[in-house]
């Protein structure tokens, strides 16, 4: 049986359970807001509560982007794209992500990281395009888009992922451009001309 929630409708308590929940994980300002609102039905006092916890300097959006994308960087060896797509949903402001962005990401090459990011998912050499297509889905996912350049001349460990990416990357590029050959309104536009 689930517990039910317990209203909180004075400040003081309001930023105790603010405090606890900070101090369980960092929080954009939009995040522990909508934690806050779901305990307290006075927006006056969750705004008071906010405010309180950045005079402290406890909640600051630019010091939440920078750590969350170096930890995703370092750790999780996400992308730029997958990184900013998180913070965006998290509800930090774009100025602050392409701020975090530049500073986390300034000296890191795409391609190492791309590399790091398969070792860490041990994933093994591809025996046919289908498991190369796979490979290549899991790195979009992870952040590293379509238009990641790989240069020859990688490690052989290195050198039949990016063999397979190259070959995925000029598979998917032919099949939008014959999928858009294909559409419906490719063959009126064809007709009309």
């Amino acid at each position: 049986m689930k517990r039910p929630k317990r209203t909180l409708n004075d400040e003081s308590s309001l930023y105790d359970y603010a405090v606890a929940a900070l101090g369980r994980r960092m929080r954009s300002v939009a995040e522990l807001k909508r934690l806050l609102r779901n305990r307290c039905a006075v927006p006056e006092i969750v705004e008071q509560v906010v405010a309180r916890l950045k005079d402290q300097k406890y909640l600051n959006d630019t010091n939440y982007a920078v750590a969350y994308s170096s930890f995703r960087r370092d750790n999780e060896k996400f992308g730029r794209r997958r990184v900013t797509t998180d913070l965006k949903a998290k509800g930090v402001h774009g100025d602050v992500i392409e701020k975090a962005m530049e500073e986390t990401y300034s000296g890191v090459k795409e391609e190492e990281l791309a590399r790091a990011f398969l070792k860490r998912k041990r994933l093994s050499k591809p025996a046919n395009n289908r498991e190369a297509a796979r490979i290549f889905r899991a790195l979009v996912r992870a952040g590293y888009g379509m238009a990641l350049e790989f240069p020859s001349g990688f490690s052989r460990t290195g050198t039949w992922t990016m063999k397979c990416l190259r070959r995925c990357r000029k598979r998917a590029l032919t099949q939008t451009s014959e999928a858009c050959a294909h559409s419906p309104n490719a063959a009126t536009t064809q007709k009309l001309a």
